[in-house]
């Protein structure tokens, strides 16, 4: 009787443990797909500009990211999650690898949870303005400038889904790593 309580207790053991290496080793590849979304985000939007010529040669009007401090913060946004997701893969891979890691993942849950902070602020910001975009605001007088700027203003609406997305894995990450905090 003794003998298979205990051998039902290692068994149950190993089953957290294998569970906890699958969500550490999905914690792996969303960070992956984090900084793929992220570093995707940052480049569209940095190098989003278009220049508009008219009859003459000698006026041209550009729309570039830079020109709205909006857009400049979700670059900057953008690239430094990306960099940060970076940093962690080496605790991702030491999850993997070590399956009581509490103190780790406390602080990765923590520094997560500030990233998606940064993601969220500059997303949304730059989803406003792009919105103006397309949409504009008569009763500020603001027109849409998407029908002039198509090129520009569909590139800086496509970095937003990357960034979007990141902000939908960076929660996963999140409940991941609070899962397999609580599992251990």
């Amino acid at each position: 009787m003794k003998a298979v309580s205990i051998e039902s207790g290692e068994a149950s053991k190993a089953k957290v443990h294998g569970v906890n290496r699958g969500i550490s080793v999905f914690d792996l590849v969303l960070r992956i797909v984090a900084i793929v979304g992220t570093l995707a985000s940052s480049v569209a939007m940095g190098t989003a500009d278009q220049a508009l010529s008219f009859s003459t040669q000698i006026v041209n009007f550009e729309a570039q990211y830079d020109d709205i401090d909006a857009f400049k913060f979700f670059v900057i946004v953008n690239a430094i999650a990306c960099g940060y997701i970076a940093l962690t893969l080496p605790f991702s891979i030491f999850h993997i690898m070590k399956r009581r890691a509490g103190k780790s993942r406390v602080l990765l849950i923590l520094l997560d949870a500030i990233m998606l902070v940064f993601i969220t602020s500059g997303a949304s910001a730059a989803a406003t303005i792009v919105y103006l975009a397309h949409n504009g605001n008569t009763s500020t007088n603001w027109f849409s400038i998407c029908q002039q700027y198509t090129d520009f203003c569909q590139r800086s609406a496509g970095s937003l889904i990357g960034s979007f997305g990141a902000m939908a894995v960076m929660v996963l990450l999140i409940i991941l790593s609070a899962i397999a905090l609580s599992r251990s």
